[in-house]
């Protein structure tokens, strides 16, 4: 598996709070170009919290016996030319587009 097979599927999101603690949600990849992962922030509310305070994330896909795990760090941003990307992409019709998180790519790791 490859990690433009992942592109528009639901992925989990593994942040780390100023607690130490973890919060794993399920999120769409919404683009994979230039080692950067993008993500829409729809209604995120702790992992946004979160990676103010830690910028790391994984993230992991799983289908069949086949895997991949990305581990990179994120940015978060609420105006610009990202916040204007995940608005205008047609996934995004109808929802609220409050964010995007980009994370550049760390390490990829095939996983099965």
């Amino acid at each position: 598996m490859e990690i433009k097979d992942i592109k528009n599927k639901i992925v989990a999101l593994a942040t780390i709070g100023s607690d130490g603690k973890p919060h794993n949600i399920a999120v769409e990849l919404n683009s994979f170009e230039n080692n950067k992962v993008v993500i829409t922030n729809n209604e995120m509310k702790t992992t946004v919290e979160n990676i103010k305070s830690n910028p790391y994330v994984s993230l992991v896909y799983w289908k069949g016996d086949d895997g991949v795990r990305i581990d990179g760090k994120v940015e978060y941003f609420d105006s610009g030319k990202w916040l204007d990307f995940v608005k205008g992409l047609p996934e995004n019709k109808g929802f609220a587009a409050n964010g995007a998180l980009v994370i550049e790519v760390n390490k990829i790791t095939k996983l099965g």
